[in-house]
């Protein structure tokens, strides 16, 4: 079940917005069907959670959580979740707690990319890597941008790692690509509008990065993607429902977006489940999620999407909710 403790709103950071006109509602976006269902829930609850698979199993580290202690500030343990046999199994535990950190899988590895240290929110450039085969971690070369709440996405054996808050609390569109073959990092097209809580998906050669916030509000309506082979970014149709700490991924050519917070013009969790079809340059609404929440991670295997942890409640809240989409199309 959900857990909430009572602290300090996550800060806001720097720069412009796109905002969808007050006008444009969430119910005139096309209506899709879909069936969501209760999974077996995380081992502990967390927000600001990390997640990725590798098309078998979900992985998920970092966040924060309620059961923080001077020894383990910040959860250590590395969960992996197999959808068909609907259970949880705990891997080699991090080095140091994270948290608004990347997550990605790659050639049979695990990268922890960036994010804030332990239970602060003071960005670090680490690049941590586990093996999966070889159950170790080691370090990989620092990130050139230290930062937390970013966004990650591997596009044709690369990461990417976007956005996010650096020192100062200070926005950014920094763009840097970790190439695993040469072990180093490498710089590409910043991101047009500098921000934090957004989320990136690859998809036919791009990078969709939706939604977020900066200084300006937390309900960013952003759409912005990446094309790789000219190294540049165009604007695509702004996401139906604003809002940051969100989760993506993608099926059926279409990425899927979860979940968020605001804490304008009062503090909310958001439900809702939307799609982005890149072809058409359009979106639609699904079924809300059973559960409102923000800080949450999804990944998609066998045609199904996972929606696993996070804050039901703005702010500093936890859950071990995990919760399954199989969309009608």
């Amino acid at each position: 079940m959900p857990a909430t403790v009572s602290r300090a709103a996550l800060p806001a950071f720097a720069l412009a917005a796109l905002v969808l006109p007050a006008s444009v509602l969430a119910e005139e976006v096309p209506q899709v069907e879909g069936e969501w269902s209760e999974q077996a829930p995380l081992p502990d609850e967390r927000t600001e959670v990390s997640v990725t698979t590798d098309g078998e199993r979900i992985f998920l580290a970092g966040g924060f959580w309620e059961e923080a202690t001077e020894a383990e500030p910040a959860p250590r343990a590395v969960h992996a979740y197999d959808p068909g046999e609907d259970s949880w199994s705990r891997l080699t535990d991090l080095p140091e707690g994270v948290n608004h950190a990347g997550l990605e899988y790659l050639d049979g590895k695990l990268y922890v990319i960036a994010g804030y240290h332990e239970d602060t929110f003071d960005p670090i450039d680490t690049l941590r890597i586990y093996d999966i085969h070889a159950d170790e971690w080691q370090e990989g070369p620092p990130l050139p941008t230290a930062r937390g709440a970013l966004a990650t996405a591997v596009l044709d054996g690369h990461i990417h790692a976007i956005g996010g808050t650096t020192h100062g609390r200070e926005d950014v569109g920094a763009h840097e690509v970790y190439d695993s073959d040469e072990e180093s990092w490498s710089e590409r097209a910043e991101m047009p509008t500098p921000r934090n809580h957004h989320r990136a998906s690859p998809i036919d050669g791009r990078i969709v990065v939706l939604a977020g916030r900066d200084g300006d509000t937390f309900r960013l309506t952003t759409n912005e993607i990446y094309d790789a082979e000219s190294d540049s970014w165009e604007e695509g149709a702004p996401v139906p429902t604003g809002r940051s700490g969100v989760a993506t991924s993608v099926l059926g050519g279409k990425v899927y977006l979860f979940g968020g917070e605001t804490f304008e013009p009062e503090d909310r969790t958001f439900d809702e489940a939307e799609r982005y079809d890149p072809a058409s340059d359009s979106w639609e609404a699904l079924p809300p999620m059973p559960t409102a929440r923000h800080g949450l991670g999804a990944a998609t295997v066998d045609g199904a999407i996972y929606v696993i942890s996070g804050g039901p409640d703005a702010g500093f809240a936890f859950s071990d909710v995990n919760e399954r989409l199989i969309p009608d199309d």
